[in-house]
């Protein structure tokens, strides 16, 4: 079998759940025309294969009758959508200047020391991965690191260590973050 043969079959079996179907008919009902729900479309996408694959994408354009590239265009522009498997928790550190005048660097060198990764990196077990941001917008509570959709603030190395060995044992960011 042929490798374009295996890509169209991979693509045949992508299909949203029920839930997400029915998130996207109302989605794609708030516009006049379906290529307007692109954004909200692949955030649906995302959250339920993880990241958004080729396959995905194609599965995207066709459920939106647009050209793949219009997509593939969309979602490499945008950094909040993920186009390879980033693991369960995306650790998304901020490096702009106020994060890193109140500690980030700090947080880094926990995530090297704790997890043994680097910049764009996902470790053996694809629990964690790291994606160095310019700016959170939250420079008054730095430095800040996103967890996937949440938002841990005022962070020291000890708490993100903290926070990082809890994740690590199953505990949901929220109960961590409270």
């Amino acid at each position: 079998m042929s490798d374009e043969t295996k890509k169209s079959e991979d693509v045949t079996k992508i299909a949203f759940t029920p839930e997400r179907q029915k998130a996207f008919e109302a989605t794609v009902a708030k516009y006049e025309r379906k290529a307007s729900a692109l954004l909200p479309t692949l955030y649906l996408a995302q959250e339920q294969f993880g990241f958004l694959s080729p396959q995905v994408m194609v599965h995207v354009g066709k459920l939106l009758d647009m050209p793949p590239r219009e997509v593939f265009e969309a979602a490499s522009f945008y950094t909040m959508f993920r186009k390879k498997d980033m693991g369960q928790y995306l650790l998304q550190v901020c490096q702009n200047v106020s994060c890193c005048m109140m500690g980030s660097d700090d947080l880094f060198q926990v995530i090297k020391e704790e997890l043994g990764i680097g910049p764009d990196e996902v470790t053996a077990d694809k629990k964690f991965s790291l994606q160095p941001v310019q700016c959170l917008g939250s420079c008054d509570t730095a430095p800040v690191v996103q967890i996937n959709d949440d938002y841990v603030e005022r962070l020291d190395a000890e708490k993100f260590r903290a926070l990082i060995k809890k994740l690590a044992a199953g505990e949901k960011v929220a109960e961590v973050n409270s």
